[in-house]
Order: C-alpha cells, then structure tokens, then sequence
C-alpha cells in the first residue's frame, strides 16, 4: 500500500495522465495484435472452428484489459487488493443471481473444447433439430426445418443427448412400405430394389437394401434402406420423396399391389349364425 501511495505522489498528475493513456493504447495494440494472430492461425489450421477463434479472442481480451485496468489503478494510487476482495463479495452475488447465465458460459467453453459440432452441421437434441447457424459463449441457434430459428442455452445443449447427422458426410434413411399378402416377396423385394437404385438423389455405395421387418395386419412391411451425401433437412426430404414416388410406380407397373388396412365386422346375426 505504502510502495503504491509514493509512486502515485511522486508522479505528477499530467504524467499518471499520460501514462494511463499510454497503457490504454497498449492495450487496444495488443488486442489488435492478438486479433490478428488468432485469425492468422485459424486461417492456416483446421483445428481452431469460427465458435473456438471468438472464445479464445474473448478470453485473451478480458485478460488484457484487466492487466491494464490494474496496472491504470496503480499508477493514480489505488490498492488492487482491496478491489479484488470487493469484487470477489459481488462476485458471488452475481453468481448466485446469474447461476444459469454463468452455467451457460461455462457450458459454452467445454462445447469448445469438446466439438460435438460446428456451424453448418445438422444435428438432433432432445427438443429441437435443424442445422447449427451460430455458436456463441452463451448459447446455440439452430435453424429448423420449417425456417424457425431456436436459441438454446449452452447448458441445455451440454446436457442433452447430440445426434449429429452430418458429422460422416452421409446418412441413411428408410422408407417403409406394405405389400399384398399374395404377392411373391422375394418379386417385391427385387421391383423395389431395382427401383430405389435409380434414384439420382441416393447414393450407389452402399448399396440400397430392401428387408422384410414385420407381418402386419394387411402387408408384409418392407423396409427399404438407402444412403445420401452431405446430408440435411432439405436433402432428406427429397430423397424420401424419390425414393417413395419411384417405389411407388415400381410396384403398380409390376402389379404388385400395396394393400389397405382391412377390417372384418361381424353383426349379432352373423355370429349366431355361426
């Protein structure tokens, strides 16, 4: 306290003056300096995502102006100390006020080390899906199929089940679809196949697939199993549509017919007729 009180009396007041702003120069070249840097490596690496570049930015900027900040209160006289240990009392009042935004925050730091996804990527949480269009400290925005644009806290996302559909550059979908009883099933089985193959929107390696999973009430229920490329919302959407229209046509130039749900009602009569 003594060693900071004589600096600040043997100083004159222009001098702390010039000094201060000196340090605050400092400070915006250095941040500058350090800007640069980070977009320099991120630039040249692959390691280092858009969401990764803002949090270490971020963090290296509230180091830089804090060190200036202490290094300003010193030269006019002012004991750091005693301000740390009253911003450590509000510390814990903001903490205890603010526990889900800072929860949030430090959520948002793990997801960067973590890297479940990027921006661009399609992704399934618990209570949304859509393609990832902003990563910040705080939370996670994500654009749904029909347009919507969700807000997720970091600590939700964190704390949820990721499925990331993108993460190996394809993906495989399945349609269902019943056929008659009569009908030969290994016949629908190639008619299908044949069909799904194709399709453009779909890829030929791996192949498509056709599987008998279930008897159901009026049809055997074949799945049919096909894969795309760079997948997303849109491109689901409209490969199941080929890929339906196709099988479709397929079956009625085959005579293969796709049965409806059928229902036997008995009356009083005829049960007593039996």
């Amino acid at each position: 306290m003594l060693a900071v009180a004589s600096l600040a009396d043997l100083l004159p007041v222009a001098v702390r003056l010039a000094v201060t702003l000196g340090i605050a120069g400092a400070a915006l070249v250095t941040l500058d300096v350090v800007d640069a840097r980070i977009t320099a490596y991120a630039e040249a690496s692959d390691t280092l995502t858009q969401h990764q570049q803002g949090v270490v930015y971020r963090v290296l900027q509230i180091t830089v102006l804090v060190a200036a900040g202490i290094a300003a209160l010193t030269i006019w006289g002012v004991d750091p100390s005693g301000l740390l240990v009253g911003a450590g009392f509000l510390g814990i009042v903001i903490g205890t006020a603010a526990r889900t935004t800072i929860g949030s925050l430090i959520a948002g730091l793990v997801l960067m080390v973590a890297r479940p996804f990027e921006i661009g990527d399609w992704i399934a949480l618990a209570d949304a899906e859509g393609t990832v269009t902003d990563i910040t400290v705080v939370n996670t925005r994500v654009r749904n199929p029909s347009g919507e644009e969700v807000v997720i806290p970091n600590e939700n996302v964190l704390n949820a089940t990721i499925t990331n559909r993108t993460s190996l550059d394809r993906l495989r979908l399945s349609v269902a679809v019943g056929v008659d009883y009569d009908a030969d099933i290994e016949t629908a089985e190639d008619v299908i196949e044949d069909a799904i193959t194709d399709v453009s929107r779909i890829l030929d390696t791996p192949a498509p697939q056709v599987v008998p999973t279930a008897l159901g009430d009026s049809a055997i229920v074949l799945e049919c199993r096909f894969w795309i490329t760079h997948p997303s919302p849109a491109k689901r959407s409209m490969a199941t549509a080929a890929v339906v229209r196709a099988v479709k046509t397929a079956l009625d130039d085959a005579d293969i017919d796709i049965p409806y749900p059928h229902r036997q009602l008995l009356t009083e009569d005829d049960s007593l007729q039996a």
